[in-house]
């Protein structure tokens, strides 16, 4: 059902930084979230519905650097509609997982990695507590909160602290941590209606 409703309400087209990756994507976002919340219980916004400047970075620099990924097992966290898992299985990563919370997130990850031609396992958990055992952790715009940047940095630093490669795309979020070693800079197309201006300055922090 979710697979289904991803596609009814979502065109698959090309990533506007990334046009490798072909997206299911939304072009606005309150109806698509008053779909979902149409569907019974309370829905988290359908981040999942849109290529984010912090995603369409990483995903940019994984294609761009596939000797980053190529042949190590990779974690996407907080993946959103998949993009960045799509990207590192693209660029050679083996295997790729995609975790979230909300199942419409990895339908959509599904989805987007079907449409691409590639595998990428889902997770439906909150990992933060864990100590991920992959050899690239990536993180797509996740400092956007002051919650969620002390839930995320502890996992990243443990993930980093065991030999782990994290990067992280982040366009200025206002809980981005110091401390990263920065490793690119992107100008990123985005959706004026979410983000307010039409390009992001966007960079790949490495995690240390």
């Amino acid at each position: 059902m979710l697979l289904e409703f991803i596609r009814s309400n979502t065109t698959p087209a090309p990533t506007p930084f990334v046009p490798e990756v072909t997206l299911f994507q939304a072009d606005e976002p309150i109806a698509l979230w008053e779909k979902t919340e149409e569907l019974g219980a309370e829905q988290p916004p359908p981040f999942w519905a849109f290529a984010w400047a912090g995603g369409q970075a990483l995903a940019r620099h994984l294609l761009d650097h596939p000797d980053l990924i190529a042949g190590r097992s990779v974690l996407d966290l907080a993946t959103g509609s998949g993009l960045v898992a799509v990207a590192a299985a693209l660029a050679g990563g083996r295997p790729v997982v995609a975790n979230d919370i909300d199942p419409y997130s990895l339908a959509a990850a599904s989805a987007n990695a079907l449409a691409n031609g590639v595998v990428v396992d889902t997770v439906e958990d909150d990992l933060l507590d864990t100590l991920p055992e992959q050899q690239v952790v990536l993180a797509g715009d996740v400092f956007y909160s002051r919650e969620m940047a002390g839930r995320v940095l502890p996992f990243l630093r443990r993930a980093a602290s065991r030999g782990s490669l994290v990067l992280v795309g982040d366009p200025g979020r206002a809980y981005l941590p110091a401390g990263f070693i920065k490793q690119a800079t992107y100008e990123i197309p985005v959706i004026e209606s979410l983000e307010s201006v039409k390009i992001r300055s966007t960079s790949i922090w490495q995690v240390v």
